[in-house]
C-alpha cells in the first residue's frame, strides 16, 4: 500500500445529550442548559444542502413552488463551523463579494446507509438534528444563474456552513410540525416559520436524496430556509432557534 503524503483532519461536530441536573429540567431552562456535551462526535461525510424547500422563499427568489421538484447542492464538509459554547464564534466576512446573505436552516444528521430509501422508512435513517446557516454569496450566485453556471462559488466557500452541536433523536424527540425556525440578526427577526410549513418534509428530503446518491452515516442535509433572506455585514449578531435544539450563534467577523 502505497504511503498518505499528507493526512487530512476530519471535520466533525460535538453531540450533545440532555443535562440531567434537576435545574437544567426546570420549565425556565434555556436551550443552552438543557443539553451537556457528550463523549461522542460526529463526523461529518458531506453536506447536502435543498433548495427552495419553503414557499414564500421559493417565492422571494423567483421560483414556483407549486411545479418544483426538490433539487440540490453541496457544500464541502470544512465548510462547517462549529458553533458551541458560552460566546458566539466568530466567521470572516469572506473574500469575493459584496452581498453575503443568511438562510437559517433545520439540519438533518444521518446515522444509516441508503439507497433509495421510501418515505416510511427514512426516519430510520436520521440520527439527530442541528441548526445551521447556509451562508450564500448572493451577488456571485445571481451571476452564475444568469450564465447558466454552477452555485459552488456562491455556496461552498470556506466556513459556509455555521451549525449548532447535534441532538440525538433519540435524545431530542419527535419533530414537531409546529416548532418555529427563527433567525434574528442583532435581536431582530428576519427568517421565521414553522418547520411544518417545508415544501417537502425531511422523510420526503431523504427520500428523494437517496434516488440520487447513496447516503452515508456522517452526511448533513440542510432542509432549505423560509423566506427573508438579506444582507449580513461585518459585526452583525446572529442566532438561529428552533424548539430545545441548541441553538446556532456567531458573529460575522472582518472580511479576509
Amino acid at each position: 500500500m502505497n504511503k498518505l503524503l499528507f493526512h487530512l483532519p476530519t471535520t466533525t461536530v460535538p453531540i450533545y445529550i440532555r443535562n440531567s441536573i434537576p435545574e437544567a429540567l426546570a420549565a425556565n431552562a434555556s436551550s443552552e442548559t438543557s443539553w451537556i456535551p457528550s463523549a461522542s462526535a460526529f463526523p461529518i461525510r458531506r453536506i447536502y444542502c435543498v433548495g427552495r424547500n419553503y414557499r414564500e422563499h421559493t417565492i422571494e427568489m423567483g421560483g414556483n413552488p407549486d411545479r418544483e421538484s426538490p433539487f440540490f447542492f453541496t457544500k464541502p464538509s470544512d465548510a462547517a463551523v462549529v458553533c458551541a459554547g458560552s460566546s458566539p464564534v466568530s466567521v470572516p466576512y469572506p473574500p469575493a463579494t459584496e452581498s453575503l446573505h443568511h438562510e437559517g436552516e433545520l439540519i438533518v444528521a444521518v446515522g444509516k446507509d441508503g439507497l433509495r430509501i421510501p418515505v416510511a422508512d427514512a426516519m430510520n435513517h436520521v440520527y439527530g438534528y442541528s441548526l445551521g446557516c447556509d451562508l450564500t454569496r448572493r451577488d456571485l450566485q445571481s451571476d452564475a444563474k444568469a450564465r447558466g453556471r454552477p452555485w459552488d462559488a456562491a455556496k461552498g466557500f470556506d466556513r459556509s456552513c455555521p451549525l449548532s452541536p447535534i441532538i440525538p433523536k433519540e435524545e431530542f424527540g419527535e419533530l414537531d410540525d409546529c416548532l418555529q425556525l427563527v433567525l434574528k440578526v442583532n435581536d431582530s427577526i428576519r427568517q421565521q416559520a414553522a418547520i411544518g410549513t417545508m415544501i417537502y418534509s425531511v422523510p420526503e428530503i431523504i427520500s428523494h436524496l437517496s434516488e440520487l446518491f447513496w447516503l452515508r452515516a456522517g452526511d448533513l442535509i440542510m432542509t432549505g430556509t423560509p423566506a427573508g433572506v438579506s444582507d449580513l455585514v461585518e459585526g452583525d449578531r446572529v442566532s438561529i432557534s428552533c424548539g430545545s435544539l441548541m441553538p446556532c450563534c456567531f458573529v460575522m467577523g472582518r472580511a479576509e
